[in-house]
């Protein structure tokens, strides 16, 4: 499941080119709609080519689902023409925030994980997405940072009123360790890749909801901190699935 060997390095710009063909754009179509497609998130195809992993929380809830209305991912065609295809849920983990998709269509270049229990504090990283929503463009953005923390996802909140879904759910199923990061992703950013600048292969999944809410629920402002997923509950997620 993972990179196996020593990678093959390079620089960001020839990262950014490799992974950019297997970050997609995660949505929903209706076409009685205006806009008739709405952008929720990012993802990223791994495990087979017609399979991608995002956000639990990017996907439409009960509430939101509406008759004629289809998830949808977005993938980049080699003339780099955006291609809609229609998706489907295999499978969802809550606790760490994830979720598995399969579309339909032509397979797509499949990202490279690697084992995020190698991720140092300090490590450069960069990350992959479709910021504010796609507000600046359906063409994938790119940021750089440092993890500046590898830290308990699920924090103590100070009183009884800042408890939510989030945390009660976190605490239940026990503490993980999540990437902090010094650089600023924004919500439509969610469920984009995390990854090694010199080698392209992913290391983690950005998250701006869950574990904002999370963590900063006792914070009256927002902070700049952006957080990461570990790859390794990719990993686990792609196995249980039966996809490797």
């Amino acid at each position: 499941m993972f990179l196996a060997g020593g990678p093959a390095r390079a620089d960001l710009a020839d990262s950014v080119a490799r992974l950019k063909q297997s970050v997609v754009i995660v949505g929903t179509f209706r076409a009685t709609d205006s806009p008739r497609f709405r952008l929720r998130g990012t993802g990223f195809v791994a495990g087979s080519g017609n399979t991608a992993i995002t956000n639990a929380h990017v996907l439409p809830d009960s509430s939101e689902n509406q008759e004629g209305s289809s998830l949808v991912v977005q993938v980049r065609t080699a003339g780099q023409e955006l291609s809609m295809r229609k998706a489907t849920i295999v499978e969802v983990d809550r606790v760490h925030d994830l979720a598995l998709l399969r579309f339909d269509g032509n397979a797509v270049p499949v990202a490279t994980l690697r084992d995020s229990d190698t991720v140092r504090e300090g490590q450069s990283i960069a990350f992959m997405g479709f910021p504010i929503g796609g507000v600046l463009g359906f063409s994938a953005v790119t940021h750089r940072g440092i993890v500046s923390s590898i830290t308990p996802a699920a924090m103590p909140a100070p009183t009884s009123r800042q408890l939510n879904e989030a945390t009660i759910r976190s605490v239940r199923a026990g503490t993980f360790d999540i990437f902090q990061l010094d650089g600023t992703a924004y919500p439509g950013n969610s469920g984009g890749p995390l990854f090694d600048p010199e080698t392209g292969a992913v290391l983690g999944v950005v998250n701006m909801v869950f574990i904002k809410g999370t963590r900063e629920g006792a914070l009256s402002q927002p902070s700049g901190i952006s957080y990461a997923i570990p790859s390794k509950f990719v990993a686990q997620l792609l196995e249980r699935a039966g996809i490797k």
